[in-house]
């Protein structure tokens, strides 16, 4: 196969085009660029001083800090352990009622409990929220020594609602509809469903 003098024009042109591109990309990575006056260098090393003065005041508020992490998961877990533990939600509630149910027995006189049920177990932030309701009539001193004890429980719990009536002018009793709640771990949440289109 022989090149025609059209072909050898191209490739020569060719040839000079590489030779050029090469020298070009020679000659500008030769040169590094270097700063143009002593003060640009001596601002570099005022700006490592810096950067290093920094970190070793970093460094230097490390063991404290690993000291008050210490502290504050000690703090954790002396409070988790005022969780009610449980392994499912109905088995929380039922421990909470029983709960209920002996400090409404040793009331003077003992406060019956006339009907009780089980709410929705709610998300907190990381925890879960387990209600209880139960009826009850009883004396307003027997209620308030009731909620005193039942917040003095070892195990996490508040009054989340509680509704008083009148029952009885005579013996100066009242019918309560009281929600106790209890903390429980954030696994007996339930978790939501959401709808789907």
């Amino acid at each position: 196969m022989t090149l025609g003098p059209r072909d050898r024009r191209a490739l020569l042109l060719l040839g000079v085009a590489a030779a050029g591109t090469f020298l070009f990309i020679l000659v500008s990575d030769s040169t590094p660029a270097r700063p143009a006056s002593g003060v640009v260098a001596s601002n570099s090393i005022a700006d490592a001083e810096k950067r290093l003065a920094k970190v070793r005041a970093i460094l230097a508020q490390v063991p404290a800090r690993e000291e008050t992490l210490k502290q504050v998961s000690a703090q954790l877990a002396e409070r988790e352990k005022r969780i009610l533990q449980a392994d499912t939600a109905a088995q929380a509630q039922a421990q909470l009622l029983q709960m209920v149910r002996n400090v409404a027995r040793s009331q003077n006189p003992p406060i019956d409990l006339k009907s009780s049920e089980f709410g929705q177990v709610h998300a907190l932030e990381d925890y879960g929220e387990a209600p209880v309701t139960v009826v009850m009539e009883c004396a307003i001193e027997q209620l308030l020594n009731l909620v005193t004890e039942l917040t003095a429980q070892p195990v996490l719990i508040a009054v989340d609602e509680m509704r008083v009536y009148s029952a009885n002018a005579k013996n100066k009793t009242t019918n309560v509809r009281l929600t106790v709640t209890a903390v429980v771990p954030k696994k007996l949440v339930p978790e939501k469903k959401g709808v789907s289109f």
